[in-house]
């Protein structure tokens, strides 16, 4: 079974260099692909043997409805060559348990699904400590996570449907019969809070990107991007411990009657928030 991964990526070199190490150990990095938005020569120094390709970074309005149009036209022309395209954000990460599977591709391969979810949560620096490397894991270097129903994302596809607004765009008429499937044991790790020496380097980008002049800039969150990054870590760090065993069984069973929005034909995880953080088990250290 052929599987590739593809991303779109602007100056997130931390996250990128994760994703690469990620993928390319499990997929091989001649079965990546990343979109470069604006020309970085950093992205191919990162990502070595992965297909680059740069786009223009002129213009911003409307950002978030022709970036996804087009990664949908991307995915959907590479299911001409692979049997599955799994889609994340650089700072996403896909990891499966080795006790439930042998790895990605063999879960991957058990599915008869046309579209997969994970269960998603966002990891955290507690207490800030050194930066994770380029090279190093960084689940070998941080446990504490959050689950949360925004980052329980579709994430692969094996036939032509669209990603939107975390889940999946569909016809109307498929709308309420289509199967949702989080395989039990699939975890998307989000990674933008994970370091914080990466997260003020970003927070430094959004902040300049959404205080920028022109149409199509970034809304109220990448203005104020290092208060809404404090309150989130904040808000993280105070939340009660729970063991991984009940804080996973919470999420995995409050998120399996998913949202079939029929305004905009999407099929997608309810946006659940969970009250408490928890850490992750001793496998994550070995990916």
């Amino acid at each position: 079974m052929n599987i590739c991964a593809l991303t779109m990526a602007h100056k997130d070199h931390w996250a990128l260099s994760q994703w690469y190490r990620h993928y390319s150990r499990q997929l091989g990095a001649e079965n990546l692909y990343v979109v470069s938005h604006g020309a970085d020569p950093q992205v191919q120094e990162i990502c070595p043997g992965v297909s680059v390709l740069t786009i223009p970074r002129d213009r911003l309005q409307g950002f978030d409805h022709w970036r996804g149009r087009m990664l949908n036209g991307f995915q959907q022309g590479l299911l001409e060559l692979y049997d599955w395209v799994i889609r994340t954000d650089a700072d996403e990460l896909i990891c499966v348990d080795p006790g439930r599977w042998g790895s990605l591709g063999q879960m991957m391969r058990a599915q008869e699904a046309p579209a997969l979810f994970a269960l998603g949560f966002n990891m955290f620096d507690f207490p800030p400590t050194d930066p994770v490397a380029r090279g190093q894991s960084v689940f070998a270097r941080r446990r504490d996570a959050v689950f949360t129903g925004h980052y329980s994302k579709a994430w692969a596809v094996r036939r032509p449907i669209g990603l939107r607004r975390h889940g999946l765009q569909l016809r109307p008429g498929r709308l309420a019969e289509f199967p949702f499937v989080m395989p039990r044991g699939v975890y998307l790790a989000h990674l933008k809070f994970a370091d914080a020496t990466a997260l003020a380097e970003m927070t430094t980008v959004r902040h300049e990107v959404g205080n920028s002049k022109g149409p199509g800039t970034p809304g109220k969150a990448w203005q104020q991007a290092s208060t809404e990054a404090k309150g989130k870590v904040a808000d993280a760090r105070a939340m009660p411990l729970l063991n991984w065993e009940a804080a996973e069984e919470q999420a995995w069973t409050e998120l399996q009657s998913p949202v079939r929005d029929s305004a905009t034909s999407v099929l997608r995880s309810k946006s659940l928030r969970f009250g408490h953080r928890t850490q992750l088990p001793d496998w994550f250290a070995s990916l």
